[in-house]
């Protein structure tokens, strides 16, 4: 936005009236104080005495969208746009103007003139483009990680994505070993297991090396504690992919929910090398340095864990597996302080 005391400068040398200028050091002088309503007045007046004025136009759109009223901001915006289609900022209010009243199609040129990635975004979901939403969604949660409208859009139009590719494949292939992989998920997602094995177990039947489909029968049975199931299905998979770092995590996991901590850490290991520092691989290998009597290395493992996650529940058990490896080491100052973490974890997350 223009100062305001640069913006009557400027408009005075545009050879404006002193009524013109009057309004338009009043408008400037409302808005900055928050009288948004008096500076719509003030605006509305000067567009009135200045109509061929792009500016005049362009800040009284300003001031409906500092108010929330996208549909009134939509007028003087178009106007500001017609006399001056170059004008700096106003084709970008617009784009979002157009979006937050409904205009998805109209508003996508106007925000990718102006490079404006969220809003492209999520107006290219709402007029149905969800691959390109998708991308677009995708380069602005990188520039502004977690935020909640993106993440939300970016679920949205991912499961809609999803959902139509999904629906394509059973409709082309109903028999296929990847419909009935599929239908199994779905099943899974829905907790109903048994009908999940079945699909799952339909699928191999059609095709014995469908990738994937083992490793979700072993978090199934995982889910179900049947860890021997899990383990023999696991380590199918981890034979016909083992440069697949999640299938050895699961394996390792499987391991050493049976007690089984020497293979189950070289497994983790493993996955750990495969693909580096994710948070759940970490907390499982410490686990598993833990039970093999190697303080040292599940220390270095959970404190890893907490350069990446400060807040979540992962991090209030490595907390947790801290507090008591220093206890051991008799060093009751660090121990106290990661049990407290651990609590106040544990109470933020309602537990």
């Amino acid at each position: 936005m223009i100062h305001s005391a640069f913006l009557v400068v400027l408009l005075a040398a545009q050879n404006l009236s002193p009524e013109v200028l009057k309004h338009v050091a009043d408008g400037m002088a409302a808005q900055k104080a928050g009288r948004l309503d008096e500076a719509i007045v003030a605006f509305t007046r000067v567009a009135e005495l200045a109509p061929a004025l792009a500016a005049a136009h362009s800040n009284l759109g300003n001031v409906y969208m500092l108010k929330g009223d996208y549909a009134g901001a939509l007028k003087p915006l178009r106007q500001a746009l017609t006399l001056n289609p170059k004008l700096a900022g106003a084709q970008q209010q617009l784009g979002y103007a157009l979006l937050a009243t409904g205009y998805a199609a109209e508003a996508i040129p106007l925000l990718e003139k102006t490079k404006s990635v969220d809003g492209l975004g999520i107006a290219l979901f709402q007029a149905g483009r969800l691959a390109e939403a998708v991308g677009q969604l995708q380069m602005a949660l990188d520039q502004r990680p977690n935020d909640p409208e993106l993440l939300y859009y970016l679920g949205r139009a991912s499961a809609t994505l999803s959902k139509q590719s999904y629906d394509a494949l059973r409709a082309a292939h109903p028999g296929a070993a990847r419909t009935h992989q599929v239908l199994g998920e779905i099943e899974a997602v829905q907790r109903k297991l048994p009908d999940a094995e079945k699909e799952y177990r339909e699928a191999l039947r059609i095709r014995e090396d469908t990738p994937g489909v083992r490793l979700r029968l072993g978090e199934i049975y995982a889910a179900s504690g049947q860890w021997e199931k899990a383990e023999a299905e696991l380590r199918e998979e981890a034979l016909r992919r083992p440069g697949d770092a999640e299938v050895s995590y699961r394996l390792g996991s499987a391991l050493l929910e049976q007690g089984k901590m020497k293979p189950a850490r070289a497994e983790l290991e493993r996955a750990n090398g495969l693909a580096p520092s994710m948070p759940e691989t970490l907390y499982a290998l410490g686990k598993a340095c833990l039970a093999d009597g190697d303080l040292a290395a599940s220390e270095k493992h959970w404190l890893a864990l907490l350069e990446m996650e400060r807040e979540t529940a992962l991090a209030g058990q490595a907390h947790f597996g801290l507090a008591g490896i220093y206890r051991r080491q008799g060093m009751p100052e660090k121990a106290e302080r990661n049990r407290k973490e651990y609590q106040r974890l544990r109470i933020g997350a309602g537990k």
